[in-house]
Formats: structure tokens, C-alpha cells, sequence
């Protein structure tokens, strides 16, 4: 998203067409919408309650644990400078160059 706006914003237009068993996301994403959302398209929903919530959710400790293999993954692909910064001009551009940058990992 650009700017101050949060990704929550359009995490229903990213969700529209996912086909998974989880989804697992921080605490900024505990929204009851999202989770009624996943939840009508057959996917669980593991995102950890805000602490202000009065009636916390539930959710599956030992499965959102495997959430830090997703952002170790995130911190390798910004290691390249280009991905971290966005220095690419173009959504295309940057989206091919997440993709080389994907595969180099993939082959170390």
C-alpha cells in the first residue's frame, strides 16, 4: 500500500482468489471481517488477537510458530537492496525482479 494507508486495506482483493488451508498474519491483521472472510472460503484463520480485543480469538499457537520461516524469507529477498528500496520504476519491473531474486535463494 502506499503511503500511511494500511495493508488491511486491500488484503480482501489479495484474498479473493487464495486456496489455502492457513492464513497466517500478525496482529495487525485480527480484523473480524478477515476472519469471517477466510473462514467462508475454508481457510483457518491463524492471526494472534490485539490486546485490546474484549473477546479474543482463538487461534493455533504451534501453526502461527511457522510464521517466522515466512519472515526470514522476506528479510533474504531484501537483502538486495533494489527489492528493500522499491527502486524499480515499474509494478512489472519489480514484481520480475522479486522473482530472480526468489530463484537465486531458492538455488544457494
Amino acid at each position: 500500500m502506499p503511503g500511511q494507508a494500511h495493508d488491511l486495506r486491500e488484503t480482501d482483493t489479495l484474498i479473493c482468489d487464495l486456496s489455502a488451508g492457513h492464513l497466517l498474519a500478525d496482529k495487525a491483521f485480527d480484523a473480524d471481517w478477515l476472519r469471517n472472510a477466510l473462514l467462508d472460503r475454508g481457510i483457518t484463520p491463524v492471526i494472534p488477537p490485539k490486546s485490546n480485543r474484549k473477546l479474543p480469538a482463538e487461534f493455533d499457537k504451534e501453526t502461527y510458530k511457522w510464521r517466522h520461516l515466512i519472515e526470514n524469507y522476506f528479510g533474504k529477498l531484501k537483502e538486495n537492496r533494489g527489492i528493500a528500496m522499491r527502486s524499480c520504476k515499474t509494478g512489472q519491473s519489480f514484481k520480475a525482479f522479486v522473482y530472480i531474486a526468489a530463484t537465486i535463494i531458492q538455488i544457494r
